[in-house]
């Protein structure tokens, strides 16, 4: 079992950064591959970014590449979303999610384990 907790969202203007974090529970994080997704009012769950169990290998959708980076630190058992350069369009709810296999996925069904979400605003 595994338990997330993401923090770090809040409230920025258009051009700003955030960092957001997720810490784990448990003593196999570094086995788990790691994803952020976000979910704006009325929209479906979509793919932000995604780390291999290693931190090897990583992943981005294509509206936050360039601007996102993801990291991990398996000796703190946790996930980073580094985001800059932010737009009105990445307001959402953001949500770490763990997945019980190695490599990176895109698909939120792939994931086994999921936070309670941080709230980001960016306003215009």
């Amino acid at each position: 079992q595994v338990q997330l907790v993401e923090s770090g969202g809040g409230l920025v203007q258009a051009g700003g950064s955030l960092r957001l974090s997720c810490a784990a529970s448990g003593r196999t994080f570094s086995r788990y591959a790691m994803g952020w997704f976000r979910q704006a009012p009325g929209k479906e769950r979509e793919f932000v970014s995604a780390i291999s169990a290693s931190g090897s290998n990583t992943n981005y959708a294509d509206s936050t590449k360039g601007r996102f980076t993801i990291s991990r630190d398996n000796a703190k058992n946790t996930v980073y979303l580094q985001m800059n350069s932010l737009k009105p369009e990445d307001t959402a709810v953001y949500y770490c999610a763990a997945r019980s296999a190695p490599y990176r996925s895109i698909r939120p069904l792939d994931y086994d384990y999921w936070g309670q979400g941080t709230q980001v605003t960016v306003s215009s």
